[in-house]
């Protein structure tokens, strides 16, 4: 359903991407700026939990279980920005909530191989894992570590100007 409808509007599938990002982004900062750390651990535990869900529900088709071992570097389709969207709101959030951006997008990163992992060792949920689906995961880890990581020196700065004063 989702899909469907993704592929019928794929012009917008970018803008919408965007916004999303923009988004969330927005709501880190300020989440962060209120000190509601508890509030970004819990929306970072669902976003990794929805994310989680998407790659563990079986498909309307049987794909075939192996793994597909590639780097193309895909950077076109929607797949592509699904993939770089999937975990990257958990990753902005964590980041932001622990303070710790690098450490996140590694740890991130592993959740991304550890779900391909899955996908492949467990035949019964009708998933095939994919190189490329990581290393787009990943991509989304980095950039809402690099996010993350902005929204903090932005704010580090300012709190540093504010004591200067």
């Amino acid at each position: 359903m989702i899909s469907t409808f993704l592929v019928e509007h794929a012009a917008l599938v970018p803008i919408g991407f965007w916004i999303a990002v923009a988004l969330v982004t927005a709501l880190a900062w300020l989440l962060h700026r209120r000190g509601a750390r508890r509030t970004l651990l819990v929306l970072a535990a669902l976003a990794f939990l929805a994310g989680i869900a998407l790659t563990m529900y079986p498909p309307d088709g049987t794909p075939p279980v192996f793994c597909t071992v590639q780097f193309s570097v895909p950077f076109d389709g929607i797949d592509t920005l699904a993939n770089i969207a999937l975990l990257l709101p958990g990753a902005l959030l964590l980041a932001v909530a622990v303070g710790r951006p690098v450490l996140v997008a590694a740890a991130v990163s592993g959740l991304s191989a550890l779900i391909e992992l899955v996908q492949a060792s467990v035949p019964a949920i009708g998933r095939s894992c994919d190189t490329n689906d990581w290393l787009m995961n990943t991509i989304g880890a980095v950039l809402g570590a690099l996010l993350a990581a902005a929204i903090l020196a932005i704010e580090n700065r300012r709190a540093g100007r504010r004591v200067s004063r």
